[in-house]
């Protein structure tokens, strides 16, 4: 998005025309202004559009906002993934970063995620800002460049300075509970999904209720109720199997690579 911003309608003058603005001070003021801040600075080719709109910083600050949601949507549910210990999904633990809650002894707080998720926060209003002020240009102006800048800067400093610390302090040092997950992908009975093809939709449906209702598990009654063969019910429920993708041949690599 930042080439978009390096286009300059400099010596446009009040609509675009360049009326009274010297061609060889334009352009020379953009080559001091591009010497001195280190950007591509170039005259934009349109003054009445570079002008009159301000969509480079609209796309700009439409990405900013994009990355901010992605961060948003892994921050939150590494947040959800390590709630626990007990009452919680708890398949992860994250890095204890705080010696733990003002309220709760031992309780660690996800300090890190949290401060992704309100910096999203902050960075979507900014955006919602900018995407009015954008709109709100009159014919050939728009007054509102500095609610454009100010909001625009503000969210690339608060992502510049939230993604390192996330990363180094969080996302580094994730570590799955195996035990947790693999008691919690036993319980599940999303497994007989998988047992479909070979006993039927409507009898995997059945399957699923019994052992929700009789705390049983999916491979007790398809092994004694329906009568399959021990191995073959624990090779139709292999999770690991369901998650692997069908080998490419002209991938040369393994399926569960």
């Amino acid at each position: 998005a930042l080439p978009h911003l390096f286009e300059l309608p400099l010596g446009g003058t009040a609509v675009g025309t360049g009326l009274n603005a010297p061609a060889p001070l334009v352009a020379e003021t953009i080559v001091h202004l591009a010497t001195w801040t280190g950007a591509p600075l170039v005259e934009a080719a349109d003054h009445f559009e570079a002008q009159s709109a301000r969509d480079g910083i609209g796309f700009f600050s439409g990405a900013l906002r994009t990355l901010a949601l992605a961060l948003f949507k892994i921050a939150n549910d590494l947040r959800w993934l390590a709630s626990g210990p007990d009452c919680g999904i708890a398949e992860i633990r994250l890095p204890a970063t705080q010696p733990g809650s003002s309220i709760m002894p031992a309780k660690v707080n996800p300090v890190q995620a949290e401060s992704v998720l309100q910096v999203a926060a902050r960075v979507i209003g900014n955006d919602a800002s900018v995407a009015f002020a954008v709109a709100s240009g009159n014919f050939e102006l728009n007054t509102m460049m500095p609610l454009m800048a100010l909001a625009s800067v503000e969210s690339a400093e608060l992502l510049a300075a939230v993604m390192p610390p996330f990363e180094k302090l969080c996302v580094r040092g994730i570590e799955a509970d195996q035990t947790r997950c693999q008691t919690l992908v036993e319980k599940s009975l999303a497994l007989i999904t998988a047992a479909a093809p070979l006993i039927g939709y409507e009898n995997a449906a059945t399957v699923a209720k019994q052992a929700r209702q009789g705390g049983r598990s999916l491979r007790d009654i398809l092994i004694h109720d329906k009568g399959l063969d021990p191995a073959l019910v624990d090779a139709t429920l292999d999770p690991w199997q369901m998650t692997r993708r069908p080998l490419d041949p002209s991938s040369g690599g393994s399926a569960g690579g």
